[in-house]
């Protein structure tokens, strides 16, 4: 089931996510985050946008948020979407049923465009974004420094 996330379910997000910055380069962050500082990162989304958690036998599979673009007036009706999903459950729609609410829930506050930020290559969330017709908008090569090479990232924009 797709639920609200409540700050009690940090752990087992950061548990996912760090996981993600240990062993690949899907982030860029290098180090762990501390339970602390994700608590923090989560109230700071809560408080303006949405963010959900897939939930089955009480055991956390996924998370999917909204998140402030870039912080000048400006650029206010546009997000940053995220989505993780536990390491070894890829394919299964956890993404694709997270980022369906999670895109819903944008729209309705009225949100006008949300983008994904990608580090490339990515095969699976390359194919989450088209599924859900956002486009190739902005490529940067070689921008992200992470286990000793060079990452592109890729920006992919969807009018909401």
């Amino acid at each position: 089931m797709i639920r609200q996330v409540h700050i009690d379910d940090a752990k087992s997000l950061l548990e996912i996510y760090n996981y993600f910055v240990s062993n690949s380069v899907v982030t860029f962050d290098i180090e762990p985050l501390s339970l602390d500082a994700f608590e923090n990162k989560m109230a700071h989304i809560i408080a303006e946008y949405p963010f959900l958690v897939f939930e089955e036998s009480n055991e956390l599979l996924g998370y999917a948020y909204g998140s402030r673009f870039r912080p000048k007036p400006a650029y206010k009706n546009t997000v940053e979407t995220t989505v993780y999903v536990k390491n070894g459950l890829h394919g299964k729609q956890i993404g694709t049923q997270l980022y369906k609410e999670l895109l819903q829930l944008l729209k309705k506050q009225n949100l006008h465009v949300a983008l994904g930020v990608l580090t490339l290559p990515n095969d699976a969330s390359v194919k989450l974004h088209e599924k859900f017709n956002f486009k190739l908008v902005g490529h940067f090569k070689e921008v992200g420094f992470k286990f000793g090479k060079w990452l592109d990232v890729g920006v992919y924009q969807l009018n909401l």
